[in-house]
């Protein structure tokens, strides 16, 4: 689950963690402070107050939630500061819903043995989630009655004072929002909290044993130092691997041989400016445009981002078929009817392949896979990975549509049901659907608006497609 983030709670919130960091820093230090945050280099002149708040003001909302995490990363905050801010990000992007009951019912089964085995780090997870300390500014208060404390005394020096479910209850796991809650499980089976990767296990299966009824689960997602790490996923969607490399854009089938096959390293060997190749990791946020457009500026030196996204459109509108415009109007649609908020969104990958075999079809026989390359592909938040095709006449006919062929329509239906078994999903338009561009455009803002869990976008206000 998403919601659209409050810009304007996020602003307040940061604007309130610069009312203490101009206190910290020194006028000389404020750009690489603001550098480093991701803000606008303060204007000169006035007070170092004024000049962060400047910087502030001239900070475009999509670039908030980036300010707002390096400030959770890099500065020391107060605790109810750091978790208004934390709340404020985590419940604007997608996050798992746990129901109270299934958080109880849990914490009743979870032994914390494994856990308490290491003290300092099960301490410092619980420092980044929840509220432990007194409030200085609050009254009268003693080192003694903290929460911390007590945690250290009834938890961890004498474990058997308080059960889990009190222990969960004194946290306020219960009532805490669905994505704190979710860090809290993902945290718990973290090797930087439990480096020890049969208790790992042992938690991670207790845990969907409970999670899996309330449609979600503990996913291994990725390896650090040799441990295995874990992503809160919704159960039955999505895949739990995350892509290694995604080859789109192809101007031609392209020439690829593994340069390590041991790390999976690729390399496209011949007319590598046909191919597209990115190799960064995807995070849980799935793939957006302002992801893809920076390894493209990246990749290609390009500071203006302006012309970086102009000619990083063109490029992948130049992967589109010439003699299909469903695929062309759907490509066009997606970008103009968001580009208010393009970089937010997922990235809509043209040219796609999903499968690789150095044979073709014809060499390849019986055995053959089939949908190698797709028309379209999306990373969605939570590793839903979405597939989209637009269904021309060679998807069912020969002879260039003089007949119908039920052998090739077999094989598509075959290879979706293959993408789908290994967690893709898969939607079909038909050409017809999508050639007049007018006439495709409620179809199509109604479905990614469904997709995407956001309110259907308006009509493109852009009459052409951007230039390259």
């Amino acid at each position: 689950m998403g919601e659209q983030m409050d810009m304007a709670l996020l602003r307040r919130l940061i604007d309130g963690v610069l009312l203490t960091l101009y206190t910290r820093y020194t006028a000389k230090e404020l750009p690489a402070l603001c550098e480093r945050l991701g803000l606008p280099v303060p204007s000169e002149g006035n007070t170092k107050h004024e000049r962060l708040v400047a910087s502030l003001n001239a900070c475009p909302d999509d670039r908030l939630p980036d300010v707002a995490d390096a400030v959770l990363e890099q500065e020391k905050l107060a605790q109810a500061e750091r978790m208004a801010l934390q709340d404020a990000l985590w419940l604007g992007r997608h996050h798992v819903q746990i129901p109270s009951r299934t958080r109880r019912e849990l914490a009743r089964d979870f032994d914390l043995a494994d856990h308490l085995g290491y003290p300092d780090r099960f301490m410092a997870l619980l420092s980044r989630l929840w509220h432990l300390d007194n409030d200085p500014l609050g009254g009268w208060t003693t080192t003694t009655n903290s929460l911390r404390s007590q945690i250290e005394r009834h938890v961890i020096r004498f474990p058997d004072d308080w059960t889990t479910e009190h222990f969960f209850e004194q946290l306020g796991a219960f009532e805490a929002p669905h994505p704190r809650f979710g860090h809290f499980l993902e945290g718990l089976a973290s090797p930087a909290v439990l480096p020890d990767e049969p208790a790992q296990r042992r938690f991670v299966e207790l845990a969907n044993r409970h999670l899996n009824p309330a449609g979600a689960q503990l996913s291994q997602h990725a390896e650090a130092d040799g441990y295995p790490q874990f992503q809160l996923v919704e159960h039955g969607r999505g895949t739990a691997r995350r892509p290694r490399n995604l080859i789109f854009a192809t101007l031609g089938k392209p020439d690829i041989r593994f340069t390590s096959a041991l790390d999976n390293d690729i390399e496209v060997a011949e007319r590598a400016d046909e191919v597209l190749v990115y190799d960064r990791p995807i995070g849980k946020e799935g793939l957006l445009w302002r992801h893809l457009l920076s390894w493209w500026q990246e990749s290609r030196n390009i500071t203006d981002q302006e012309q970086a996204a102009r000619a990083l459109y063109s490029r992948m509108e130049a992967s589109l078929p010439p003699k299909s415009p469903g695929q062309k109007n759907l490509f066009w649609h997606y970008h103009h009817a968001n580009r208010d908020h393009l970089n937010d969104v997922p990235a809509l990958l043209p040219e796609i392949w999903l499968h690789w075999d150095p044979k073709t079809l014809r060499e390849r026989g019986a055995h053959a896979m089939q949908n190698l390359r797709m028309d379209f592909l999306m990373l969605l938040p939570g590793t839903r990975r979405v597939v989209l095709e637009v269904d021309g006449m060679q998807h069912y006919t020969r002879n260039e549509g003089t007949e119908p062929d039920s052998a090739k329509y077999a094989a598509t239906m075959a290879g979706d049901r293959d993408l789908k078994l290994r967690g893709y999903e898969v939607f079909r338009f038909g050409h017809d659907e999508l050639r007049d561009r007018d006439r495709a455009q409620p179809l199509l803002a109604s479905f990614f608006a469904t997709l995407l869990d956001r309110p259907p976008a308006g009509p493109p206000q852009v009459p052409q497609p951007a230039q390259g």
